[in-house]
């Protein structure tokens, strides 16, 4: 007999367990679901067997091949496109000679099929559609039959005032093959929508018989959970892989080499594969435990499925989850009620995952974690919510208005009742929506806000403070990635706020135990009317006009974009700066951050402009209004590295100050030290991030920070990055010196800097930052973030650094040549990743 399998579902209500899988290859009872359909088929003489694939088909063929090894013969067939239910069936028309039966491969059920069959033969029907009776058909498409079993009605997933019957379609039908010339060819068409309508208004003969035994529509992620209790409660009848096995009272059915521990405890409704470990004192209840599964001494498991490869710490608690392959849940983790959690996750010790969430694949979340929100794309989610750069994550996805509404009544908590704070974001829609939900959850904790609407970040660092604010906030889509939002926060200085408030928030985001003011002290929103005047009025007062003033040369600006452009070109018209200015609009149509090749592409617009009009300098803003990018006067583009040692020479000729410092990040290059040598001031050293290197602007006798990828400060006007005033500084500094940016590049030394990111994971960081450690033992070294070693005979540096937030290392090297700098990278490379071993 012929049977026609649909197997080509994407499984999108079970995401996120199927993420990986076809539906139908969901394990069910440590067998894919589409095994016992295939079973079920054989068992009922069905052996000549059509499936129907679309979504990884590869999956589903390389598993069953051509059927012979399920005692059956298989053929494939993947339409090119959606064609329906039934239009995908009359693709398999060629295949089909005789009376067929069509089921879906992601459905349990043990029908007498025989008899269904028997029944349409009987009835000589040209359709029959297997029915069963359900206490809930709303979900359904109900049909209603005369006393002969012909079908008088049906209604495709009625509302209850619809419900005219407890009779559902089940989606399995027998068919003759001549119904499948009703179907048009390469249409989608529906059975219950189009083809059964059609063959009821022809007054054809069709039938439906209503089916004694079990069936249940794998359609949820409980439904999925239910199926399996039923199996194990013996429920419906399907052949389970494996053995009968009696441990004390209970008898279970094991695979092969089942590897007990001593005081275990295994009641009779449960399924284990092959090769599982069971700790000792370990209980498991109503579960089914997949193949080459550890579970770790102590552990609790009740109602769960858990498929294969899957390691369970030591007195870790599971209750009814489902745990999918290579997945690892941490000792004394706790995965609360309903909870599912895809492939290859990774669940810290000591992690709490709370009810009803989905944990998406490859998902990590770190020891000690407190989880209260499903995990969906992000690339992993711990009890750390900021990293170098703030907040950051995926648009609407990650961070979405209910994330922001929650981070700001954490954030309000913390800020205190009655306490002022700014706020402001770029011009994108995205960043509009995710600050007004910041802004809410900031009210409700009664704290008052000046919101700046769109500002660039300088101007709001530099308010902060201006009028008792205790802090900020700034919304922007990511200058690195459109898809990504950063949320940025201040302190009352208007710097980055510290390590120990980020924990703070973060304790209070993950705790849920912060208060809301009472309803008559819900903050204000208002607008502060004088912060633009107030950071104009400073940057004035922070240059030298009268040097500005005799430059007498055309510059250009590509604002990009930015909120810049609404204050600076005012500010440039009060220094009698000629300032040609390109994209110098504010839309929240354009997409303002920029894809690295747009970057470059942005770069070369500005070289050419700077040529054609013989200007005498050309500066790139960046989004944010924080980073700044230099075209010389002769058109060519600066490195950003280069960029930041023609303003240092200029800051150091200069300067006129005693006992000046200047402060880089560690890996900058040790051209600073040559220039600073020469003008006899200090060079202090800091870390890597963005906080390291602005907390060293605000210490005693710096002049000027820079951070070799296009980040300027000027600690004179305010202790942060700010292109506006880097620009001011620039012009300032060109008209003193009396000279150009292509005669200072004739004066830096010349030595080559590179970078490259390693892969390593997070559990290896510390393993490889230990090698390196020792390695550097004996050797000249330095350890003011990561380490830093200074090679032999004056060859050069190699700087090893843990990426902060993701899984790489970072690795510089320095050397007279690039030659000479490429061969220690790739030297440390293979160090590097010899030290995660």
């Amino acid at each position: 007999m012929q049977a026609v399998i649909m197997a080509g579902g994407f499984g999108t209500r079970l995401r996120p367990i199927t993420c990986n899988i076809p539906k139908p290859m969901a394990p069910m009872a440590n067998e894919p679901m589409l095994c016992h359909i295939i079973n079920l088929l054989k068992n009922h003489s069905f052996k000549d067997l059509t499936m129907l694939l679309y979504y990884q088909p590869e999956v589903i063929q390389n598993y069953f091949k051509d059927g012979k090894g399920f005692g059956v013969n298989v053929k494939y067939l993947r339409p090119e496109g959606d064609l329906g239910t039934a239009g995908s069936v009359k693709f398999a028309q060629k295949t089909l000679t005789d009376t067929f039966l069509v089921i879906s491969g992601d459905v349990l059920t043990d029908f007498d099929l025989t008899q269904a069959l028997e029944f349409h033969k009987r009835k000589k029907a040209i359709a029959t559609m297997v029915l069963t009776r359900v206490p809930n058909p709303l979900q359904f498409g109900v049909v209603i039959t005369d006393k002969h079993g012909k079908i008088e009605r049906f209604l495709e997933k009625p509302s209850w005032g619809e419900v005219f019957s407890d009779s559902i379609n089940t989606g399995i039908y027998i068919l003759e093959p001549k119904v499948l010339d009703y179907i048009p060819a390469n249409k989608d068409f529906d059975f219950s929508k189009e083809l059964f309508p059609l063959l009821l208004k022809e007054k054809k003969p069709l039938y439906g018989y209503i089916a004694d035994g079990y069936w249940k529509d794998i359609g949820s992620h409980d439904e999925y959970r239910l199926a399996h209790y039923d199996i194990l409660d013996g429920v419906v009848k399907v052949e389970v892989k494996g053995k009968k096995m009696k441990l004390g009272g209970s008898e279970l059915i094991v695979g092969e080499n089942p590897d007990i521990g001593k005081d275990a405890f295994i009641d009779s409704n449960v399924i284990l594969g092959d090769n599982v470990v069971i700790g000792k004192g370990a209980k498991i209840s109503r579960s089914v435990i997949g193949s080459n599964t550890v579970i770790g001494d102590g552990a609790e498991i009740y109602g769960s499925i858990l498929w294969n490869h899957i390691k369970i710490g030591a007195e870790a608690r599971l209750k009814e989850n489902v745990i999918g392959n290579f997945t690892e849940i941490g000792d004394r983790s706790v995965i609360q009620v309903g909870t599912i959690i895809a492939d290859e996750c990774s669940v810290g010790k000591d992690a709490l995952i709370k009810t009803n969430l989905r944990i998406w694949p490859s998902k990590v979340i770190a020891d000690g974690a407190i989880l209260a929100s499903s995990l969906v794309w992000g690339e992993r989610w711990d009890k750390v919510l900021f990293n170098s750069t703030g907040i950051t994550g995926l648009a609407n996805v990650e961070i979405t208005p209910e994330f922001a509404a929650k981070l700001g009544a954490a954030y309000g908590a913390f800020i205190g009742e009655g306490n002022y704070i700014i706020t402001a974001r770029d011009t994108s829609r995205v960043s509009r929506m995710i600050k007004r939900a910041l802004i809410s959850g900031i009210l409700s904790a009664g704290v008052k806000i000046g919101d700046l609407s769109d500002a660039p970040i300088p101007v709001v660092r530099y308010e902060i403070g201006n009028e008792g604010e205790r802090g900020g906030v700034h919304v922007r889509q990511s200058p690195l990635d459109s898809k990504m939002i950063d949320i940025k926060f201040f302190n009352n200085k208007g710097r980055d706020i510290s390590l120990k408030d980020e924990k703070n928030i973060e304790q209070l985001f993950f705790r849920e135990d912060f208060r809301r003011a009472d309803i008559s002290k819900v903050g204000v929103l208002t607008v502060p009317p004088r912060a633009l005047d107030a950071y104009r009025a400073g940057y004035l007062q922070s240059v030298n006009k009268d040097f500005i003033a005799k430059l007498n040369q055309r510059v250009i600006i590509d604002y990009a974009h930015s909120s810049a452009s609404m204050i600076f070109p005012s500010i440039l018209g009060e220094l009698g700066i000629d300032a040609l200015s390109l994209n110098a609009f504010v839309t929240s149509s354009v997409r303002v951050p920029k894809s690295s090749e747009e970057f470059q592409n942005s770069r070369i617009v500005l070289s050419d402009f700077v040529t054609k009009v013989e200007a005498a300098v050309g500066f790139l803003i960046d989004s944010g209004a924080e980073k700044l990018f230099l075209v010389d006067e002769r058109g060519k583009i600066l490195r950003d590295d280069l960029a930041m040692f023609v303003v240092l020479y200029m800051i150091l000729k200069t300067n006129k100050k005693a006992n000046a410092k200047i402060a880089v990040p560690v890996y900058a290059s040790d051209v600073v030290d040559l220039l600073a040598k020469k003008f006899k001031v200090e060079v202090k050293r800091t870390g890597t991030s963005p906080r390291s290197i602005m907390d060293a602007a605000a210490e005693e006798n710096v002049i000027f920070v820079g951070d070799s990828q296009g980040g300027f400060i000027f600690p004179q006007f305010q202790a942060s990055f700010d292109a506006m005033f880097a620009i001011g500084k620039v012009l300032e500094m060109l008209s003193e010196l009396k000279t150009s940016i292509s005669e200072i590049e004739k004066q830096i030394p010349q030595l080559a800097v590179l970078h490259k990111a390693i892969a390593c994971p997070a559990d290896k960081k510390g393993q490889a930052m230990r090698n390196a450690n020792e390695h550097a033992q004996g050797q000249k070294s330095e350890l003011i973030d990561g380490v830093k070693i200074r090679l032999s005979n004056g060859e050069g540096w190699v700087l090893l650094v843990p990426d902060a937030a993701d899984s790489f290392f970072h690795i510089w090297a320095e050397a007279k040549k690039p030659s000479q700098a490429k061969h220690i990278l790739d030297a440390y490379s293979k160090k590097v990743k010899q030290w995660q071993e």
